[in-house]
Protein backbone atom coordinates (compact mmCIF):
# COMPACT_ATOMS: atom_id res chain seq x y z
CA UNK A 1 0.00 0.00 0.00
CA UNK A 2 1.30 3.26 -0.61
CA UNK A 3 1.38 6.61 0.86
CA UNK A 4 -1.76 7.89 -1.04
CA UNK A 5 -3.64 4.57 -0.43
CA UNK A 6 -3.20 4.76 2.57
CA UNK A 7 -4.42 8.47 2.70
CA UNK A 8 -7.75 7.11 1.20
CA UNK A 9 -8.32 4.85 3.24
CA UNK A 10 -7.88 7.11 6.16
CA UNK A 11 -10.17 10.23 4.71
CA UNK A 12 -13.53 8.01 4.91
CA UNK A 13 -13.56 6.60 8.53
CA UNK A 14 -12.40 10.05 9.84
CA UNK A 15 -15.15 11.83 7.53
CA UNK A 16 -18.07 9.20 9.06
CA UNK A 17 -16.40 9.09 12.90
CA UNK A 18 -16.37 12.96 12.76
CA UNK A 19 -19.92 13.33 11.05
CA UNK A 20 -21.42 11.36 13.83
CA UNK A 21 -19.39 13.46 16.39
CA UNK A 22 -19.96 16.11 15.52
CA UNK A 23 -23.31 17.08 14.21
CA UNK A 24 -25.73 19.61 15.13
CA UNK A 25 -26.85 17.99 17.90
CA UNK A 26 -24.19 18.21 19.96
CA UNK A 27 -23.08 21.59 18.80
CA UNK A 28 -22.63 23.79 21.46
CA UNK A 29 -21.23 21.57 24.11
CA UNK A 30 -18.90 19.55 21.71
CA UNK A 31 -20.06 16.39 23.95
CA UNK A 32 -22.16 13.49 22.10
CA UNK A 33 -25.72 12.92 23.06
CA UNK A 34 -25.35 16.11 25.94
CA UNK A 35 -24.46 13.53 28.77
CA UNK A 36 -22.78 16.07 30.53
CA UNK A 37 -26.11 18.19 30.97
CA UNK A 38 -27.36 15.29 32.73
CA UNK A 39 -24.04 15.80 34.58
CA UNK A 40 -24.40 19.12 35.07
CA UNK A 41 -27.24 18.80 36.70
CA UNK A 42 -27.39 16.54 39.12
CA UNK A 43 -24.38 18.67 40.19
CA UNK A 44 -25.79 22.20 40.32
CA UNK A 45 -23.51 23.31 37.39
CA UNK A 46 -25.16 26.42 35.86
CA UNK A 47 -23.81 29.81 34.01
CA UNK A 48 -25.24 31.72 36.64
CA UNK A 49 -23.44 30.16 39.41
CA UNK A 50 -20.30 31.15 37.55
CA UNK A 51 -20.54 35.06 36.50
CA UNK A 52 -23.51 35.87 38.16
CA UNK A 53 -21.91 39.17 39.77
CA UNK A 54 -19.08 39.06 38.04
CA UNK A 55 -17.11 41.28 35.41
CA UNK A 56 -16.98 39.80 31.52
CA UNK A 57 -14.91 41.63 29.16
CA UNK A 58 -15.83 40.20 25.84
CA UNK A 59 -14.07 41.68 23.03
CA UNK A 60 -15.57 41.40 19.18
CA UNK A 61 -18.89 42.45 21.12
CA UNK A 62 -20.62 44.37 18.57
CA UNK A 63 -22.10 41.00 16.15
CA UNK A 64 -21.70 37.72 15.83
CA UNK A 65 -20.23 34.82 18.55
CA UNK A 66 -19.25 38.61 20.76
CA UNK A 67 -22.67 39.54 20.43
CA UNK A 68 -24.55 36.04 21.12
CA UNK A 69 -22.07 35.16 24.24
CA UNK A 70 -22.34 38.83 25.85
CA UNK A 71 -26.27 38.29 25.98
CA UNK A 72 -26.23 34.77 27.31
CA UNK A 73 -23.91 35.58 29.90
CA UNK A 74 -26.16 38.91 30.45
CA UNK A 75 -29.23 36.91 30.83
CA UNK A 76 -27.49 34.75 33.69
CA UNK A 77 -26.01 38.20 35.93
CA UNK A 78 -23.10 38.38 35.06
CA UNK A 79 -21.89 42.20 34.72
CA UNK A 80 -20.78 42.70 31.22
CA UNK A 81 -18.33 44.81 28.96
CA UNK A 82 -18.41 44.97 25.48
CA UNK A 83 -15.26 45.85 23.47
CA UNK A 84 -15.65 46.56 20.20
CA UNK A 85 -13.98 49.18 17.14
CA UNK A 86 -17.71 50.40 16.26
CA UNK A 87 -19.82 52.51 18.90
CA UNK A 88 -23.11 52.43 17.16
CA UNK A 89 -22.92 48.68 16.78
CA UNK A 90 -21.47 48.23 20.33
CA UNK A 91 -24.41 50.97 22.02
CA UNK A 92 -27.11 48.35 19.88
CA UNK A 93 -26.07 45.36 21.63
CA UNK A 94 -25.85 47.08 25.38
CA UNK A 95 -29.28 48.30 24.58
CA UNK A 96 -30.65 45.01 24.02
CA UNK A 97 -28.73 43.30 26.97
CA UNK A 98 -30.64 46.34 29.21
CA UNK A 99 -33.78 45.86 27.50
CA UNK A 100 -34.10 41.97 28.93
CA UNK A 101 -32.89 43.30 32.59
CA UNK A 102 -28.93 42.63 32.01
CA UNK A 103 -25.99 45.03 32.43
CA UNK A 104 -23.73 46.54 29.94
CA UNK A 105 -20.96 48.54 29.78
CA UNK A 106 -19.60 49.87 26.12
CA UNK A 107 -15.95 50.44 25.56
CA UNK A 108 -15.18 51.41 21.85
CA UNK A 109 -11.96 50.50 21.04
CA UNK A 110 -9.96 49.48 18.06
CA UNK A 111 -7.87 46.68 19.12
CA UNK A 112 -5.41 46.86 16.29
CA UNK A 113 -4.10 49.92 18.51
CA UNK A 114 -1.78 49.44 21.58
CA UNK A 115 -2.06 52.44 23.32
CA UNK A 116 -5.67 52.54 22.86
CA UNK A 117 -6.14 48.84 24.10
CA UNK A 118 -4.04 49.99 27.24
CA UNK A 119 -6.46 53.50 27.65
CA UNK A 120 -9.43 51.10 27.46
CA UNK A 121 -8.15 49.07 29.89
CA UNK A 122 -7.57 51.46 32.26
CA UNK A 123 -11.04 53.15 31.80
CA UNK A 124 -12.82 49.18 32.46
CA UNK A 125 -10.44 48.61 35.68
CA UNK A 126 -11.59 51.91 37.16
CA UNK A 127 -15.03 51.58 36.53
CA UNK A 128 -15.63 47.63 37.19
CA UNK A 129 -13.12 47.48 40.01
CA UNK A 130 -11.37 44.77 38.63
CA UNK A 131 -12.39 41.66 35.68
CA UNK A 132 -13.25 38.17 36.31
CA UNK A 133 -13.75 36.94 32.96
CA UNK A 134 -11.79 38.16 29.57
CA UNK A 135 -13.17 36.53 26.60
CA UNK A 136 -10.62 37.15 23.67
CA UNK A 137 -12.78 37.31 20.49
CA UNK A 138 -12.54 39.64 18.59
CA UNK A 139 -10.11 38.15 15.26
CA UNK A 140 -8.96 39.13 11.84
CA UNK A 141 -9.10 36.02 9.45
CA UNK A 142 -6.82 35.67 6.37
CA UNK A 143 -7.32 32.60 3.85
CA UNK A 144 -4.82 33.49 0.85
CA UNK A 145 -2.69 30.91 -0.48
CA UNK A 146 1.42 31.18 0.29
CA UNK A 147 1.46 31.48 -3.63
CA UNK A 148 -0.79 34.75 -3.53
CA UNK A 149 1.07 36.09 -0.54
CA UNK A 150 5.10 36.78 -1.26
CA UNK A 151 4.38 40.36 -1.15
CA UNK A 152 1.63 40.21 1.34
CA UNK A 153 3.62 40.50 4.97
CA UNK A 154 1.46 42.71 6.13
CA UNK A 155 -1.05 40.14 6.02
CA UNK A 156 0.52 38.35 8.82
CA UNK A 157 0.99 41.77 10.28
CA UNK A 158 -2.31 42.18 10.74
CA UNK A 159 -3.67 38.95 12.06
CA UNK A 160 -0.71 39.16 14.82
CA UNK A 161 -1.85 42.61 16.00
CA UNK A 162 -5.35 41.80 16.24
CA UNK A 163 -5.07 38.16 17.11
CA UNK A 164 -2.08 38.01 19.13
CA UNK A 165 -0.32 41.31 20.44
CA UNK A 166 -3.84 42.76 21.38
CA UNK A 167 -4.80 39.96 23.03
CA UNK A 168 -1.84 40.08 25.32
CA UNK A 169 -2.06 43.62 26.26
CA UNK A 170 -5.48 43.04 27.56
CA UNK A 171 -3.86 40.00 29.35
CA UNK A 172 -1.12 42.09 30.81
CA UNK A 173 -3.47 44.17 32.23
CA UNK A 174 -6.45 42.41 33.56
CA UNK A 175 -4.11 39.28 35.05
CA UNK A 176 -2.40 41.30 38.05
CA UNK A 177 -6.05 41.96 39.46
CA UNK A 178 -7.18 38.40 39.19
CA UNK A 179 -3.97 37.00 40.72
CA UNK A 180 -3.91 39.46 43.54
CA UNK A 181 -7.79 38.04 44.05
CA UNK A 182 -6.97 34.44 43.50
CA UNK A 183 -9.71 34.43 40.73
CA UNK A 184 -9.90 34.36 37.29
CA UNK A 185 -10.35 33.43 33.78
CA UNK A 186 -8.87 33.97 30.60
CA UNK A 187 -10.28 32.45 27.17
CA UNK A 188 -9.03 32.64 23.97
CA UNK A 189 -11.27 31.93 21.36
CA UNK A 190 -9.21 30.19 18.82
CA UNK A 191 -9.53 27.69 15.82
CA UNK A 192 -10.15 24.09 15.27
CA UNK A 193 -8.12 25.07 12.05
CA UNK A 194 -5.32 25.09 14.54
CA UNK A 195 -5.74 21.94 15.27
CA UNK A 196 -5.68 21.08 11.99
CA UNK A 197 -3.15 23.30 9.81
CA UNK A 198 -5.22 24.57 7.73
CA UNK A 199 -4.08 25.54 4.12
CA UNK A 200 -4.36 29.13 2.90
CA UNK A 201 -4.91 29.99 6.68
CA UNK A 202 -0.87 30.30 7.17
CA UNK A 203 -1.63 34.16 8.62
CA UNK A 204 -4.78 33.31 10.64
CA UNK A 205 -3.85 30.46 12.51
CA UNK A 206 -0.37 31.37 13.41
CA UNK A 207 -1.63 34.27 15.52
CA UNK A 208 -3.49 31.90 16.87
CA UNK A 209 -1.35 28.98 17.80
CA UNK A 210 0.89 31.83 19.30
CA UNK A 211 -1.57 33.01 21.87
CA UNK A 212 -2.41 29.30 22.56
CA UNK A 213 1.20 28.92 22.97
CA UNK A 214 2.33 31.66 25.34
CA UNK A 215 -1.00 30.82 27.63
CA UNK A 216 0.85 27.15 28.16
CA UNK A 217 3.23 29.20 29.82
CA UNK A 218 1.68 31.33 31.61
CA UNK A 219 -1.01 28.86 33.16
CA UNK A 220 2.15 27.41 34.65
CA UNK A 221 2.80 30.82 36.40
CA UNK A 222 -0.45 31.49 37.72
CA UNK A 223 -1.94 27.89 38.18
CA UNK A 224 -1.45 28.70 41.59
CA UNK A 225 -3.32 32.01 41.97
CA UNK A 226 -6.85 29.82 40.60
CA UNK A 227 -6.25 32.18 37.44
CA UNK A 228 -7.27 29.72 34.53
CA UNK A 229 -6.72 30.23 30.48
CA UNK A 230 -9.02 28.32 28.48
CA UNK A 231 -8.36 28.02 24.64
CA UNK A 232 -11.66 27.34 22.43
CA UNK A 233 -10.60 25.54 19.20
CA UNK A 234 -13.85 27.11 17.90
CA UNK A 235 -15.50 25.00 14.69
CA UNK A 236 -16.94 26.83 11.68
CA UNK A 237 -19.08 29.82 12.48
CA UNK A 238 -21.53 31.32 10.43
CA UNK A 239 -20.35 35.24 10.84
CA UNK A 240 -19.42 38.19 8.60
CA UNK A 241 -16.14 36.98 8.99
CA UNK A 242 -15.96 33.91 7.03
CA UNK A 243 -18.24 35.85 4.12
CA UNK A 244 -15.76 36.64 1.94
CA UNK A 245 -14.75 32.59 1.41
CA UNK A 246 -17.91 31.37 -0.29
CA UNK A 247 -16.35 27.80 0.02
CA UNK A 248 -17.84 28.38 2.87
CA UNK A 249 -21.69 28.82 2.09
CA UNK A 250 -21.71 25.01 1.38
CA UNK A 251 -19.82 23.70 5.25
CA UNK A 252 -21.87 22.84 7.49
CA UNK A 253 -21.66 25.71 10.67
CA UNK A 254 -22.15 26.66 14.05
CA UNK A 255 -24.97 29.35 14.71
CA UNK A 256 -23.25 32.29 16.85
CA UNK A 257 -25.71 31.19 19.51
CA UNK A 258 -24.16 27.56 19.45
CA UNK A 259 -20.69 29.17 19.63
CA UNK A 260 -22.06 31.08 22.68
CA UNK A 261 -23.01 27.94 24.10
CA UNK A 262 -19.25 26.48 24.08
CA UNK A 263 -18.29 29.94 25.71
CA UNK A 264 -20.96 29.39 28.09
CA UNK A 265 -19.68 25.92 28.58
CA UNK A 266 -16.16 27.04 29.01
CA UNK A 267 -16.78 29.45 31.74
CA UNK A 268 -19.03 26.67 33.74
CA UNK A 269 -16.24 24.08 33.65
CA UNK A 270 -13.02 26.18 33.21
CA UNK A 271 -11.52 23.60 31.03
CA UNK A 272 -7.87 23.92 29.69
CA UNK A 273 -8.70 23.16 26.30
CA UNK A 274 -12.24 22.82 24.43
CA UNK A 275 -12.31 21.16 20.82
CA UNK A 276 -14.84 19.43 18.00
CA UNK A 277 -13.64 16.10 18.21
CA UNK A 278 -12.44 15.95 14.58
CA UNK A 279 -9.80 19.08 15.97
CA UNK A 280 -8.77 16.25 18.27
CA UNK A 281 -8.70 13.46 16.29
CA UNK A 282 -6.50 15.82 13.39
CA UNK A 283 -3.68 17.16 16.33
CA UNK A 284 -3.36 13.65 17.48
CA UNK A 285 -2.75 12.43 14.35
CA UNK A 286 -0.38 15.14 13.15
CA UNK A 287 1.87 14.21 16.43
CA UNK A 288 1.82 10.84 15.73
CA UNK A 289 2.20 10.84 11.80
CA UNK A 290 2.90 14.54 10.62
CA UNK A 291 3.74 13.55 7.12
CA UNK A 292 0.36 11.57 6.50
CA UNK A 293 -1.35 14.46 7.43
CA UNK A 294 1.01 17.15 5.28
CA UNK A 295 -0.48 14.50 2.57
CA UNK A 296 -3.92 15.42 3.71
CA UNK A 297 -3.81 18.79 3.80
CA UNK A 298 -2.40 18.85 0.08
CA UNK A 299 -5.11 17.15 -0.69
CA UNK A 300 -7.78 18.46 0.82
CA UNK A 301 -5.69 22.34 -0.97
CA UNK A 302 -5.84 21.11 -4.02
CA UNK A 303 -9.27 20.49 -4.60
CA UNK A 304 -10.36 24.24 -3.94
CA UNK A 305 -9.07 27.11 -5.31
CA UNK A 306 -8.24 30.86 -4.09
CA UNK A 307 -11.25 32.85 -3.47
CA UNK A 308 -12.11 35.57 -5.68
CA UNK A 309 -11.34 38.10 -2.43
CA UNK A 310 -8.01 36.59 -2.09
CA UNK A 311 -7.05 37.30 -5.58
CA UNK A 312 -8.40 40.63 -5.32
CA UNK A 313 -11.19 39.66 -8.38
CA UNK A 314 -14.52 41.19 -7.45
CA UNK A 315 -15.84 40.17 -11.30
CA UNK A 316 -17.29 37.01 -9.82
CA UNK A 317 -18.21 38.16 -6.30
CA UNK A 318 -16.42 35.92 -4.31
CA UNK A 319 -17.89 33.01 -5.65
CA UNK A 320 -15.37 30.06 -6.21
CA UNK A 321 -15.78 27.31 -9.28
CA UNK A 322 -15.97 23.90 -7.77
CA UNK A 323 -15.01 20.82 -9.53
CA UNK A 324 -16.36 17.37 -9.41
CA UNK A 325 -13.54 16.33 -6.55
CA UNK A 326 -14.59 19.82 -4.92
CA UNK A 327 -18.05 18.12 -4.80
CA UNK A 328 -17.29 14.85 -3.29
CA UNK A 329 -15.26 16.27 -0.86
CA UNK A 330 -18.00 18.35 0.49
CA UNK A 331 -20.11 15.45 0.56
CA UNK A 332 -17.77 13.14 2.02
CA UNK A 333 -17.29 15.58 5.09
CA UNK A 334 -20.70 16.56 5.43
CA UNK A 335 -20.80 16.83 9.14
CA UNK A 336 -17.74 18.13 9.90
CA UNK A 337 -17.26 21.46 11.94
CA UNK A 338 -14.21 22.83 10.46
Amino acid sequence: MNLGDLISFIEKPVATVSSFLNTPNSAGRYRPFYLQNLVDAVQGRTLRDAVDGKSIVVTGGSSGIGEAAAKKIAASGGDVALVARTPEKLEKVADEIRAQGGTAHVYPCDLSQMNAIEEMADKVLADLGGVDILINNAGRSIRRSLELSYDRIHDYERTMQLNYLGAVQLILKFVPGMRERRSGQIINVSSAGVQTRAPRFGAYIASKAALDTLCDSLQAETINDNVRFTTVYMALVKTPMIGPTKVYDRFPTLTPDQAAGVLADAIVHRARRVSPPFGQFAAVADAVNPMVMDYVRNRAFGMFDDSAAARGDDSDNGTTQFDRRSETFIRATRGIHW
